[in-house]
């Protein structure tokens, strides 16, 4: 068939379209700002891009127009419809859907689909499970919100099932809305045989009231796992404790805490794997933070469900390199090493300092250079636990453009510690100005964050 994606430029539709293309389908898309890494793999893959959301694309007259969540029925201030195209589509009865019940329907159907659900890590543990599996032939299709280096491509279909098994597919789960006309989960319609409950804390303030919401969301992911399934859950997470508390018909393998089905005893770039206090497996890799050594125990397990066992699986991520934009290295100028992560929730932006801190030690300084960017942050919901995410920074460089919040009131129990720039130039010229050789600049954002990373290389290299 031929589909049209509304808002193609996002990791998740980005994803969608190389799968539709790789199944034989013809794939056409528009969006509006796009940029990397998602254009040029579609580019690469020579899926005809248009800018904008104007009506004339009805011209192309697709089988089907899919329909991304950065989709609505807003208006501008004249009066006019944000998206043209979408009302066309209505007007005009023209059929549509989601992209996660495209996906169901079209690529997940009749697979052992492993989805990896959770606030923070579902990229990286969704990487790491998808090359387990990989390495240990199994040659998984999957579908990141990311491009994990060992694959170079965010999505792919996958080869044949082993003999009397179902075609195995990993997929990043998210509880994000599906849609401006389905309010579930996305997570909702993938029907996982194996779901990996990473963690669970308040996001998404937009969509989300409170905390229970979400754990409801979890809960709905956890009624579609059979009983022949499996459930992978961090045990050191009360919010997903209630979650299984209010009902679970599948088997449960738990990870992280002490007595947990699986543990990990030694440093994060450097761990034994323990199943039931026994040793499983070694883990020695090239990334540091307690965060993703409880990845890698989630993995491991989730691996086990389909029969990969746990000194295999731990094998396998020593050659795991990890995603783009995830402690990703720049490049290095006159001593200075410039990194760019996909951190923007504060606990993530905690976890990924504190990670590198791990990794460069003590005396090393930490350069926070990070922009409230999701819908979350510019609400300013979470604002007031930003001090606490940049503990372990020596200094902090906040981008506060577009924020409907003060950044520097915010900001002020860290005190000289912090600086604010309301653009990205001057943001460049506090960091330069600051930055001496032996620094570490860790770029934090969930979107291009102006191109950032390049400009502060270029300027570094200025005497």
């Amino acid at each position: 068939m031929h589909i049209h994606i509304l808002g193609i430029c996002g990791t998740f539709m980005g994803g969608l379209a190389a799968l539709a293309r790789e199944a034989g389908h013809k794939v056409t898309g528009c969006d509006a700002g796009v940029y990397p890494p998602m254009s040029d793999q579609l580019r690469a893959l020579g899926i005809d891009l248009i800018e904008g959301f104007s009506a004339d694309q009805m011209a192309l007259k697709p089988d089907m127009y899919v329909i991304g969540n950065v989709v609505s029925r807003a208006r501008t201030a004249d009066g006019a419809p944000k998206f043209p195209l979408m009302e066309a589509i209505l007007e005009a009865g023209a059929p549509y859907t989601s992209g996660p019940q495209w996906l169901a329907e079209h690529v997940l159907q009749g697979r052992h689909v492993l989805a990896v659900a959770g606030t923070h890590g579902k990229t990286t543990t969704t990487s790491m499970l998808a090359w387990i599996l990989e390495a240990n032939g199994r040659q998984p299709g999957f579908l990141v919100g990311g491009v994990p280096m060992n694959f170079g491509i965010s999505a792919r279909l996958g080869g044949p099932a082993a003999a009397g098994q179902r075609p195995l597919f990993v997929i990043e789960a998210d509880e994000y809305d599906t849609a401006f006309f389905d309010k579930r989960s996305k997570f909702v319609h993938y029907r996982p045989r194996t779901a990996v409950l990473n963690n669970l804390e308040f996001d998404h303030a937009d969509i989300f009231d409170d905390l229970a919401a979400i754990e409801r969301q979890f809960h709905h992911l956890v009624r579609t796992v059979p009983g022949s399934g499996r459930i992978v859950v961090n045990g050191l997470e009360e919010s997903l404790a209630r979650v299984l508390h209010a009902g679970c018909w599948s088997e449960v393998r738990s990870f992280g805490a002490a007595v947990s089905d699986f543990s990990a005893r030694g440093e994060p770039g450097n761990f034994e794997v323990l199943q039931q206090g026994q040793v499983v497996g070694h883990v020695q890799w090239s990334l540091g933070g307690v965060h993703n050594q409880l990845n890698a125990l989630a993995a491991i397990a989730a691996a086990e469900h389909v029969g990969v066992a746990p000194a295999d699986a731990a094998r396998a991520l020593a050659s795991f390199e990890n995603v783009r934009r995830r402690m990703e290295l720049r490049g290095t100028v006159q001593g200075i090493t410039v990194y760019d992560d996909f951190a923007h929730h504060p606990t993530a932006i905690r976890t990924t300092v504190d990670g590198l801190r791990r990794q460069v030690g003590k005396t090393a300084r930490i350069l926070a250079v990070f922009e409230p960017r999701s819908n979350t942050m510019k609400l300013g919901t979470m604002k007031a636990q930003l001090p606490w995410s940049l503990e372990d920074a020596d200094l902090a460089f906040c981008h506060s453009g577009g924020l409907g919040w003060d950044a520097r009131e915010a900001l002020a129990p860290m005190g000289a510690r912090a600086q604010v720039a309301d653009n990205i130039e001057t943001l460049v010229q506090l960091v330069t100005a600051a930055a001496r050789p032996g620094d570490h600049i860790l770029c934090m954002s969930n979107g291009g964050f102006g191109g950032v990373h390049q400009k502060l290389l270029e300027a570094l290299q200025k005497p």
